[in-house]
């Protein structure tokens, strides 16, 4: 008789080897949270919870076999009732128009935009006319001569420009509503005016005053540290980019070492291992404590100490505190006697993570951080005993750096693509020329500095540490410059990542012959990457910018404005154009009675400004598509008709040529009713 393959043995099978898979789960159930398209009310939530305790109570009841696959379930549904939870609980006012006046509160936050202007996150608002005023709003300073002299905690008053967050450049992009809405922002916006300080921050408020610690120290790093190298000194020393130049940004996401800014993984982790090792090393200098103490654990219990005063001087970013969330659970590993590295410890730290914060699932630095750090214990745990193999001390440190750099650019690759549209194709080399520096040089210099700057020698360490960033920017802007050092890829479609992950995730954590399945899901999702299909036409949510795929690339109907969007839709084409070289592109054709160009047999005519009022009545004909910047009603006659009111209800557009004609896909189709898209 033929035996049948039983499901819930093969579950049976891996025992031992399933914990791994907890945080997967879950974060299935954050990702079908994020991913629906209506919200869910508040009974939902509490049937949900219910059948989680359900699932649980009859998981304790259940075999081995059927025990695993109760508890999936269980924390699949665990996993919506937590982003929900956080989710509503982020709920907070935002601005429901466009406001222009005068606007005063306080500074909690200074940083750079994407444009490299300066801006300022205010809380506390208060703005003239309006009752309901956001908990926070952000505005960018956009005057070339304006000079922000405030502080952190001070309260300060401006006249500028406040709008909603915006919805995505185009129909299932990224959606800025949804980072707004959980950083509790409630309006974005930019003044051209000075910007006043009313008071000096007022004391008492703890996190304020770790905030205005990082400024005043970043400002003294600055100081100390001319240039960009300072600049740089800062960012990895509290988390404050503001003072690093595009061109130096540019370098680095070109040569993929933009992650040396981020203190996340790699600085905690170098932080707490060149603590560790000075003081695990250094008390056994000393026999007469090494044989009476503990030295292993009191030096575990000191590096963390140090990543979590780490923690509070860089500002507490999600990036941050999820590196310290890994480095606390490895710590607290060896203090019980535990192995550090293991899949399980990192599966500790992904769920405390996915507790806290749901949200960061959805983001490149959850998934790139994790991919990481799971592909390389996944794979030195298959090579733990390479140190035996026949190859000289010297060159081992070498071949770790060499196998760590390239699993971890491989297994980070795909996601920083489908984020970022980009491959540093010498990524690897940037990093085998920098990461050594950065541990051995940079890292330390700066634990001296701060160290010494009590006694006010913390030159000491910084005048080691620029030596070191200046090689780094220099190596940063070598291989930037090289030929082909970035290729552009085009953003896949939703289901592309989640297959490739999962399929990556099967290839790491089953055990057994069966995790060759997993090569399957890698193989369907840049199959499918492969077919990607952008959108012929795409339309901006104000309805002013088109952009219209040609031969030669998407061209646009004109040469500057929109900037944002006109970014984004280039780099989700995998295209390198800028603004200009796209608008030269032909595909339109105007004049003073509109833009008109044909799509799939269909006409097309873009009438801007309040001057095409007149000709709208009789554009109105033929089947004809008419798209208009003002508000007005829908004229008589055989068209559609897309105007301010329109595009106000439905966001940007996305139109695909079918074989029965154009389809066309709004952003709140995409969106759906959430929270973060509601007025």
């Amino acid at each position: 008789m033929r035996r049948v393959l039983n499901p819930f043995h093969l579950l049976a099978t891996q025992r031992g080897y399933l914990f791994p898979w907890t945080p997967v789960c879950l974060g299935v159930g954050i990702g079908t949270y994020f991913g629906l398209s209506e919200e869910p009310q508040g009974i939902a939530f509490l049937l949900l919870t219910l059948g989680v305790l359900f699932l649980l109570g009859l998981a304790r009841l259940s075999n081995e076999e059927m025990s695993p696959v109760i508890l999936s379930l269980a924390l699949i549904l665990a996993g919506v009732v937590v982003a929900g939870v956080h989710a509503h609980r982020a709920d907070a006012p935002k601005l429901g128009f466009r406001y222009y006046g005068p606007i005063e509160g306080r500074v909690v936050n200074i940083d750079r935009s994407q444009s490299n202007k300066l801006r300022i996150t205010l809380d506390h608002v208060v703005l003239e006319n309006v009752t309901h005023t956001p908990h926070r709003v952000r505005v960018s300073l956009h005057d070339r001569n304006s000079i922000f002299l405030g502080e952190i905690g001070a309260t300060v008053i401006l006249t500028g420009h406040l709008s909603p967050p915006q919805g995505p450049a185009e129909p299932g992009g990224f959606d800025f509503r949804r980072k707004a809405w959980f950083e509790r922002l409630g309006a974005v916006g930019y003044t051209r005016s000075p910007v006043l300080v009313l008071s000096p921050p007022t004391p008492g408020n703890a996190a304020l005053k770790i905030r205005k610690l990082r400024q005043d120290y970043s400002h003294a790093i600055q100081n100390a540290v001319p240039g960009e190298a300072g600049a740089f000194a800062a960012a990895i020393m509290t988390g404050d980019r503001s003072a690093i130049s595009t061109e130096t940004m540019e370098n680095l996401r070109r040569s993929n070492l933009a992650h040396l800014l981020a203190i996340s993984r790699l600085h905690m982790g170098l932080l707490t291992a060149f603590v560790f090792a000075f003081l695990r090393y250094g008390l056994a200098l000393l026999p007469f404590l090494a044989l009476r103490l503990p030295v292993k654990k009191i030096s575990a219990v000191a590096a963390l100490c140090v990543a979590t005063g780490y923690l509070l001087l860089s500002g507490g970013s999600i990036a941050t505190v999820r590196a310290y969330i890994m480095v606390a659970v490895m710590l607290t590993a060896v203090c019980f006697d535990r192995r550090a590295l293991t899949l399980r410890a990192v599966a500790v730290a992904a769920m405390i993570v996915l507790v806290l914060y749901p949200q960061s699932l959805i983001g490149p630095g959850f998934q790139m951080s994790f991919a990481a750090t799971t592909a390389l214990v996944a794979v030195f745990g298959t090579l733990q005993n390479w140190q035996t193999w026949k190859i000289t001390k010297a060159l081992r440190p070498v071949l770790a750096l060499l196998v760590s750099s390239a699993v971890a650019g491989v297994a980070t690759a795909p996601i920083a693509a489908a984020h970022f549209n980009q491959i540093a194709q010498y990524g690897l080399l940037a990093n085998l020329l920098t990461v050594p520096m950065m541990g051995s040089v940079v890292i330390p210099s700066a634990v001296v500095a701060l160290l010494l700057t009590p006694f006010g020698l913390s030159w000491v360490g910084f005048v080691v540490m620029r030596l070191g960033i200046k090689w780094i920017l220099a190596v940063a802007d070598w291989v930037a410059n090289l030929e082909g050092a970035a290729i552009q890829i085009v953003t896949p479609d939703p289901i592309v990542l989640p297959l490739i992950v999962l399929g990556a995730l099967f290839l790491v954590l089953w055990a057994g012959k069966p995790r060759l399945l997993g090569i399957l899901g890698l193989a369907a999702g840049f199959f499918l990457w492969a077919e990607t299909e952008r959108p012929q036409l795409l339309i901006s949510e104000t309805g002013g910018l088109i952009g219209l795929m040609t031969d030669q690339g998407r061209a646009l109907n004109k040469p500057r404005g929109d900037g944002f969007t006109t970014l984004s839709w280039l780099e989700n084409d995998g295209d390198a154009a800028d603004q200009d070289a796209a608008y030269a592109r032909r595909g339109f054709e105007f004049s003073e009675n509109g833009t008109r160009f044909t799509l799939g047999g269909v006409a097309f005519l873009h009438l801007p400004g309040k001057a095409a009022t007149p000709h709208i009545e009789s554009a109105c004909s033929g089947g004809r598509w008419v798209i208009t910047m003002i508000a007005q009603e829908k004229p008589g006659g055989d068209c559609e008709f897309l105007d301010a009111g329109y595009f106000a209800q439905n966001g940007s557009i996305a139109i695909y040529v079918e074989p029965t004609g154009v389809r066309r896909v709004t952003a709140a189709e995409r969106a759906g009713n959430r929270l973060w898209t509601r007025r």
